[in-house]
């Protein structure tokens, strides 16, 4: 995956890596595990939903980092931690970003941790969507998808296939090699 010159590009950034509650949050791990093995420093911050569904002690365990849920975990320094995360931030990467995610940083909301450091950070963003065929083609979506590129954030496109729901269409998170790829090319690019 990539060549050495782009690699050189990741190693030592900071990713703060958004895992949102779609069935594809297991590939966050995946996600995570290569970034590391490419040098970056990888921040995971997940959506108290997220957390249902994957562990935050495996994201910990292979980003190395600890991994961020809770607005209101007592911090370990005065910073705040949304702020903290937010400042650290080379790229933010959310991936999966799911629908309600999406909408929440198109109207600015600060609702969770994730899209407080969203609405914080100075970074560039990164979103690769995952969701239901139907709610990926929904007017709303769609809106908020084209606020996100109007804002300047890459948006990594999802793909058809066989979704979680039993439907077949698009809406798949993109292969972890692909977005993988388009982080090592954005930093390759800088």
């Amino acid at each position: 995956m990539g060549t050495t010159e782009g690699l050189d590009a990741v190693r030592g950034k900071c990713i703060v890596l958004g895992v949102c509650a779609s069935i594809a949050a297991y590939k966050a791990v995946d996600i995570a595990s290569q970034l590391v093995k490419w040098g970056a420093d990888v921040r995971v911050v997940m959506t108290p939903d997220a957390v249902k569904l994957i562990q935050p002690l495996t994201l910990q365990t292979l980003s190395r980092n600890p991994v961020a849920v809770d607005m209101w975990e007592e911090p370990t320094n005065w910073e705040p931690g949304h702020i903290g995360l937010a400042d650290r931030a080379d790229l933010l990467l959310v991936a999966p970003l799911t629908a309600n995610t999406l909408a929440k940083f198109a109207c600015g909301m600060a609702a969770d941790l994730l899209s407080c450091v969203y609405l914080a950070t100075q970074a560039p963003v990164m979103l690769a969507p995952a969701m239901n065929g139907k709610m990926l083609a929904h007017p709303a979506t769609r809106h908020n998808l084209s606020v996100m590129r109007e804002r300047g954030h890459q948006i990594i496109e999802p793909h058809s296939g066989m979704l979680a729901c039993g439907y077949e269409g698009n809406g798949k998170l993109a292969p972890v090699v692909e977005i993988c790829e388009a982080v090592r090319q954005f930093f390759a690019a800088l």
